[in-house]
């Protein structure tokens, strides 16, 4: 495994906890779905590189 997937799966699984505790916090839906967009880009060019 590269270390550029590596570094794409930790972003995105970072953001996703952004996601979590912006959900928690009742944060605008938009910023939650801009966040868990970068999330799941970031998990899904991680998983490609592998």
């Amino acid at each position: 495994m590269s270390n550029t997937a590596m570094i794409l799966i930790f972003v995105g699984l970072f953001l996703a906890g952004g996601v979590i505790s912006f959900w928690k916090q009742k944060q605008s839906k938009s910023v939650i779905l801009v966040l868990a967009f970068g999330s799941v880009m970031c998990l899904a060019s991680g998983l490609l590189r592998i």
